[in-house]
C-alpha cells in the first residue's frame, strides 16, 4: 500500500500547488486592486445603452446585428482548423469544397459590407 500512495504522491503535490495558485489568482485581485471607479469606468460598455435603466426601455440593435454577424463568421474559422489538419488526406475534393465554402462566405460578406450592417454610425 505504501509504494501505491508514494507513486501518487507527485500528482497529490501537483493537484495542491495547482488549488494554492488558482485561490491566490482569485484572492490577490480583491487585495491589490484600489477601489476608486471613476464615471468613465462606470459607462455601458459595447452594449449600446445603459445596464441599469427600464428593461421595457427602447434600444439600438446594431450591436446585437454585428454581434451575430461576428458569430457566424467565427465559426467560419472553426471549420478551418480540422481542414487544414487533414489537408494532406483530403486531396482535390477536399481543397475545392472548402474553396467552394469559403467563397458563399466571402459573397456574404461582401453583400453584408454593401448593405451596411457593419457600419456603426
Amino acid at each position: 500500500m505504501s509504494d501505491l500512495l508514494q507513486d501518487y504522491f507527485p500528482l497529490v503535490v501537483f493537484i495542491g500547488l495547482s488549488l494554492v495558485i488558482a485561490l491566490g489568482m482569485l484572492v490577490a485581485p480583491f487585495l491589490v486592486a484600489y477601489k476608486r471607479p471613476d464615471p468613465q469606468k462606470l459607462t455601458a460598455y459595447e452594449c449600446g445603452f445603459s445596464a441599469f435603466d427600464d428593461a421595457r426601455m427602447k434600444f439600438d440593435v446594431r450591436f446585437y446585428l454585428v454581434s451575430i454577424l461576428f458569430i457566424i463568421f467565427d465559426l467560419e474559422v472553426s471549420f478551418l482548423f480540422p481542414w487544414t489538419v487533414a489537408f494532406g488526406q483530403l486531396g482535390t475534393f477536399g481543397f475545392w469544397s472548402m474553396m467552394v465554402f469559403l467563397a458563399v462566405l466571402t459573397v456574404g460578406f461582401i453583400y453584408e459590407w454593401r448593405k451596411g450592417a457593419l457600419e456603426w454610425d
